[in-house]
């Protein structure tokens, strides 16, 4: 997979990929989101996806279902601890509700993460 990044004016950076763009902004002035922010997203509702998936393929509801993510920084500012809460509605079977944790274990996000790439930075001329 290949990525465009670029610089759209101001403090925007864009990502390009596929037919998607992915806006951001530092400080998030032009409505757009940091960086950061886009990446601390991709935690939460990559759970999501996996938590819809074991619910559409059991055949349950998904109205009243909210994943509540909860940052926890250290006195520097680094994330240290984030904490994924998937709120059910009463009507939720309890059968499922340890099975739907396991789910949203299974992101992809969470397991890079834990087993993070290396990373190369070079410079090319164009």
């Amino acid at each position: 997979m290949e990525m465009m990044i670029d610089f759209s004016g101001g403090s925007r950076v864009d990502a390009h990929f596929g037919d998607f763009t992915v806006a951001t902004d530092q400080p998030p002035v032009a409505g757009a989101p940091t960086p950061f922010a886009v990446f601390l997203s991709s935690i939460g509702t990559c759970a999501g996806i996996y938590v819809l998936g074991f619910c559409q393929q059991r055949g349950l509801p998904t109205d009243g279902i909210r994943i509540v993510q909860r940052i926890h920084s250290n006195y520097s500012g680094m994330v240290e601890k984030i904490d994924l809460e998937i709120q059910v509605p009463a009507s939720f079977p309890e059968k499922y509700r340890d099975s739907l944790i396991r789910s949203a274990e299974l992101c992809t996000v969470k397991k890079h993460l834990e087993n993070p790439p290396k990373f190369e930075v070079t410079t090319k001329v164009a």
